[in-house]
């Protein structure tokens, strides 16, 4: 009997964290110790991959410094056609760090399946080079199989590789000739939030309290919430559109 799409998801969830525990707890540490040396964690993806810096930033549970880094151009709800062209165009990925003004000690998330695109290719180049460290969150095999739009993948500018075992093409379902149930958006999802959870843990080991979001929906969360907007509003702009 061929194997559905639960089965497959499920699979798939346990080659992650057999290829990629060690990378999730390495990522975890160094987040923390760019949060206790007061550094932003800046978040970047481009198209479907917005959606897991969405799941970064302001996010009950969450890491409050974090700033998303991207381009308006890269957005498909504006123009779907537009964001496709925009990752593949040479020099945005540049321009995009470089209006973030990234520093020591902050820290770089980049999510791209493929990570074979100019945009988030660029963005690791330049935060490595600017001595930032770079997590990649990526399918190694979806990359190597992917079309080279680079010469080099997003994984060989990253201090830290977090392989999501996306298959190429991203689509699952049905087995054999897979056609839809893209399943990139719940690993990464995953890798996220166990990487929070290492961190958690991590900080209790260490006598930290990370500064994180509160639900607003949940009694005292507003005001938490408001003592963490004071502290990041003027570093992370987003937060207020303060552009």
């Amino acid at each position: 009997m061929p194997e559905i799409f639960p089965e497959r998801v499920r699979t798939l969830l346990d080659e992650l964290d057999a290829r990629s525990a060690k990378a999730i707890s390495t990522a975890a540490a160094l987040l923390l110790d760019t949060i206790e040396a007061d550094g932003i964690v800046h978040v970047a993806g481009a198209g479907h991959s917005l959606a897991l810096v969405f799941e970064t930033f302001y996010r009950a549970g969450g890491l409050a410094p974090v700033r998303p880094m991207w381009d308006p151009a890269v957005l498909p709800l504006l123009d779907a056609l537009r964001s496709t062209r925009a990752e593949r165009q040479e020099g945005l990925g540049r321009t995009v760090v470089q209006a973030a003004a990234l520093a020591p000690p902050d820290v770089a998330v980049v999510f791209s399946t493929s990570g074979r695109n100019p945009y988030p290719v660029e963005i690791a180049q330049e935060c490595a080079a600017l001595g930032v460290p770079v997590i990649a969150v990526t399918s190694l095999q979806a990359s190597v199989q992917a079309a080279a739009r680079t010469e080099t993948m997003l994984a060989d500018h990253a201090t830290v590789v977090i392989d999501t075992t996306v298959p190429p093409g991203d689509v699952v379902h049905p087995a054999g000739a897979p056609r839809t149930a893209a399943v990139s958006t719940i690993l990464a999802s995953y890798a996220w939030s166990r990487l929070l959870a290492d961190l958690d843990d991590l900080a209790t080991e260490r006598g930290v309290e990370p500064p994180r979001w509160v639900s607003a929906n949940v009694p005292g969360g507003d005001a938490v919430n408001r003592g963490l907007l004071e502290r990041y509003r003027h570093r992370i702009p987003e937060l207020t559109g303060a552009q």
